[in-house]
């Protein structure tokens, strides 16, 4: 479905949702033509910003984690109630990274010793790290706290990879304010992370690849 056609069946289903319990069936539906957009940015967010959980032991797939953000959102909805589509989205991407935050850091906590290759040798540790490293989760949390309509589209286009159009469907306005407010973002996240940028005035480049944190 159209991008711009599945926004407004989305926002149909938001504005018959009644204030009661009576509004369970229309939830569901609600779910139900949301879940190819929904799958398309569980795809992006898991493939482009967390590869490591899609590799053993956890084996993450699309489909795993839209089933989570899905039983989330199923819960939410029932004390929540986004008045856009814009909202809506917004919240389905807040479960998309709870349930992602929760898997790295659950996967960073397992004993590094834990597995043995077939020669009884314990195996070096993965280059690519559990998941995330401390800097990477910082990096999330900075993202997080940008301003709200920074990190909305920075959040679909940075992390979810929409493309400008697909995300300015989704938020409601047009691509010149997606990319002004991409800008915006970017610029903000390297002023509040420049401390993990190499030193550019420093001449030892081989110190500053070794005092450069890994992310």
């Amino acid at each position: 479905m159209h991008e711009a056609s599945t926004t407004a069946v989305i926002q149909r289903y938001l504005d018959a949702l009644p204030g009661d319990p009576a509004a369970e069936p229309v939830i569901r539906d609600l779910l139900e033509r949301a879940a190819g957009r929904l799958r398309l940015l569980c795809a992006n967010l898991l493939y482009r910003s967390y590869p490591r959980l899609t590799r053993p032991p956890v084996n993450l797939e699309a489909d795993d984690l839209l089933g989570g953000v899905v039983a989330g959102l199923l819960k939410a909805l029932r004390e929540v109630r986004p008045q856009t589509a814009r909202q809506f989205f917004a919240l389905a991407c807040r479960h998309m990274r709870w349930q992602l935050n929760d898997l790295a850091r659950r996967l960073d906590e397992r004993p590094a010793a834990a597995a043995l290759p077939e020669s009884g040798v314990a195996a070096p540790p993965d280059s690519t790290g559990s998941c995330l490293t401390p800097d990477g989760h910082r990096v999330l949390e900075t993202i997080d706290g940008l301003p709200e309509d920074e990190r909305e589209v920075f959040d679909l286009v940075g992390i979810q990879g929409l493309t400008h159009p697909e995300a300015a469907a989704v938020v409601g306005v047009s691509e010149k304010t997606v990319q002004r407010r991409l800008n915006r973002a970017r610029l903000l996240l390297a002023e509040r992370l420049a401390d993990l940028r190499p030193d550019q005035e420093s001449g030892d480049s081989g110190q500053e690849a070794e005092d450069t944190p890994a992310s």
